[in-house]
């Protein structure tokens, strides 16, 4: 329980009472040390740390702020604990200040710079990279960092428009409008200023002390952990606007990242989730109207690149996209409204060797509001009736990308697959853990089970997998699962402090529980290990990249008794591992990997064009390659049930997005893999089911 009744100001003078950033600090400061599941000490190491990461997220390519900028500031560096505390923000100030004067000078440099042709003919180099380089040592070093940056970008648009010119020279008609390479480098250099005449548009008139306030709160509470976040008041509306499910637009969920417009997530059930082709960590490099000039949207912030994508229903928007894959496209999606239908479980049957029911579940949902609403388990349960009556001969459940959700839902759905007992353990600060059971003794589903899962697959995914895995119950596929074990509850600070001058305060997301298995591990951090490992081009997107992650440890095991016929992972896993390595699409996938892996260490970029192109040849002749991995999978034979395809005959739009839905399944390699390890499963575990419906 946290105890607001009195806010710990002490070191503020009663003439002088605290303003609203005071505020909202002390009552960080408090519900940190107070609720925190696991707080660490906040003292003068905990302030550093939080200075760091303050500084990194307002100069994250060390452009702006000096040697003698962070020398300086170091006698503030170990304030911030105090700050919690009620003194003054003098941390906050002294960088507030800095910054705006740095980014003022900045905003002078990079014109100058781009006044003047580039010669790409010097054999120089850049590093991009701001963990290989220090912030720059006075205004000269400052300005040649500035230069080769600004350089390399005018070398990328450059690039880009002679690739462009030299596809017209092919086209008699098109003659007149091919330009000279000086006409093109002079055209790059203004693109090139175009992109950061927004950025420091932004950044001098939109980046206010408020949003550089509220920065500086999310480096103190996510230094925490990093699921504890500060919401300012709008963006607390969004968030719970977000978590009502009232998207507009394409649904995709934005973030800046490294001067980049990156997808977050993808809202289920939206017009990218329908579509198909955005991902998550994709980069959004330009916005088009329909078939209007692109705008490139490089330096953007997320505000302003949601405002050019969102638009009226039934328009079209087109977006120039670099793939987490590195390959580059053009994405035309229908804005629409999110189809709330199109969030819930699914089902579908795959015919081939064996009857195959196949069960998609995007999240754990559930319909708090509303007794007669929505809950996932209940939907499962269902499509497995649905499945059963189907006479399929095993089940493959798939929670790839699903994030998590209702712990009251998973828990009732694993119980659809066991007898009874223990399905996750849930532990507060304080106290012992408690065992959340399913009780019901009986079994809806008893044959063959088979759980799909990658990276993205977090929280309730993460219990479900590892309740199956436990009990020895279902085969889990796919890679290890993202490491989400911990539980977070929203905090209203108006809730605390209620003061009309001063106003709304905003709100914290705050970790206060942590998950453990039924064998007394924790999913956090660690995730959950799949039986069968397969490439998953999602590589390092989970917990454990973050510094600040809460620890993996275990408690006691609680008390259950696995299935009475185990899973026979070891030999599932040796046939697989056998397919894999034969598999001409697996080999593609995991040579592209390796490729973006490559590509990611390199620590200095030629600004020279002719190494530039070469550089970029082999890179692109390695990633080509794996747009034809899905011309190396058989296409399943997938297909709606009867009583599905009933339901949705009187509703052209959504028989259209169902056949999307099953044309997407159809050459899904992974869902080809999970289908022959479920083949293996019913030989070896099943084999009186062969050709028979496993309705136990």
């Amino acid at each position: 329980m946290i105890s607001m009744g009195v806010l710990a100001f002490s070191k503020l003078h009663k003439e002088d009472p605290p303003g609203r950033y005071e505020v909202i600090m002390g009552l960080v400061g408090q519900i940190l040390t107070q609720g925190h599941y696991q707080p660490k000490e906040i003292n003068d190491a905990y302030s550093k740390e939080v200075f760091d990461k303050y500084l990194k997220s307002l100069d994250s390519e060390k452009k702006f702020f000096l040697k003698s900028d962070i020398k300086g500031l170091e006698a503030v560096s170990t304030h911030i604990d105090d700050e919690l505390q009620g003194a003054p923000l003098d941390c906050f100030n002294a960088i507030n200040a800095i910054i705006k004067q740095r980014v003022s000078e900045a905003a002078s440099i990079y014109p100058e710079l781009l006044s003047k042709p580039f010669d790409f003919t010097k054999d120089e180099k850049v590093v991009l990279d701001p963990d290989k380089i220090d912030y720059p040592d006075n205004l000269e070093e400052r300005k040649e960092a500035w230069r080769k940056v600004l350089k390399y970008r005018t070398l990328e648009k450059l690039t880009e428009l002679q690739d462009s010119r030299d596809k017209l020279k092919d086209k008699p008609n098109e003659k007149e409008k091919i330009k000279t390479d000086a006409e093109l480098e002079a055209e790059a250099r203004a693109k090139v200023k175009t992109v950061y005449d927004r950025y420091f548009d932004r950044l001098k008139n939109r980046q206010d002390d408020n949003e550089r306030f509220s920065m500086f709160i999310n480096a103190i509470t996510t230094t925490m952990d990093p699921h504890t976040d500060f919401f300012p008041p709008a963006e607390k509306r969004a968030f719970e606007e977000q978590m009502a499910g009232k998207f507009f637009g394409i649904g995709a969920q934005l973030k800046e990242e490294d001067g980049k417009i990156k997808i977050a997530s993808i809202v289920t059930g939206s017009a990218s989730w329908k579509d198909g082709r955005l991902k998550a960590n994709d980069a959004i490099l330009k916005v088009a109207q329909g078939d209007k000039e692109p705008v490139d949207i490089t330096g953007y912030a997320v505000e302003d690149a949601v405002k050019l994508i969102r638009g009226n229903k039934g328009s079209v928007v087109k977006l120039t996209v670099k793939s987490v894959d590195g390959t580059v496209k053009v994405i035309d999606i229908t804005r629409d409204e999110v189809v709330l239908d199109d969030t819930f479980a699914k089902s579908a049957i795959i015919n081939g060797q064996h009857k195959l029911g196949y069960i998609y579940l995007p999240e754990f949902y559930a319909d708090f509001n509303d007794r007669n609403g929505a809950r996932c388990a209940e939907d499962v349960a269902k499509e497995i009736t649905k499945l059963k009556a189907e006479n399929v001969e095993g089940i493959i459940l798939d929670l790839r990308f699903n994030g998590g959700g209702s712990l009251q839902d998973v828990v009732q759905m694993a119980g659809l697959f066991i007898p009874e007992g223990p399905i996750v353990q849930v532990k507060s600060r304080s106290g012992d853990p408690m065992v959340l059971r399913d009780r019901d003794k009986s079994v809806q589903y008893g044959g063959p089970l088979a759980i799909m899962v990658n990276e993205y697959s977090a929280s309730a995914s993460e219990i479900m997998a590892a309740a199956m895995q436990d009990y020895k119950r279902a085969v889990i596929i796919g890679s290890n699962t993202f490491g989400k074990g911990t539980v977070q509850r929203m905090l209203n600070l108006d809730d605390f402090y209620s003061n009309k001058e001063i106003g709304a305060l905003g709100a914290i997301k705050l970790t206060q529980q942590k998950f453990y298995r039924a064998n007394g591990g924790s999913t956090q951090l660690k995730g959950v290990a799949s039986d069968i490992q397969l490439p998953d081009p999602y590589y390092e997107v989970a917990e454990r990249k973050d510094n600040d992650a809460l620890a993996w440890d275990e408690i006691p095991k609680a008390s259950f008794t696995p299935w009475y016929e185990p899973v026979p992972v070891d030999a599932l896993k040796r046939n697989s591992e056998k397919r894999v390595a034969a598999s001409e699409a697996f080999k593609m996938m995991n040579d592209n990997i390796s490729t973006l892996k490559k590509m990611e260490s390199q620590e200095a970029y030629s600004l020279n064009q002719q190494t530039y192109r070469a550089e970029q040849k082999t890179n692109n002749a390695a990633l080509k390659r794996y747009d034809s991995v899905n011309d190396k999978v058989k296409e399943l034979n997938i297909s709606s049930l009867k009583t599905d395809l009933d339901r949705l005959s009187a509703d052209s739009a959504k028989l259209a997005r169902n056949r999307d839905w099953l044309k997407f399944r159809q050459k899904d390699i992974y869902l080809d893999e999970a289908v022959n390890v479920m083949n293996d499963l019913i030989a070896l575990s099943y084999p009186k089911l062969q050709g028979k419906p496993a309705n136990k």
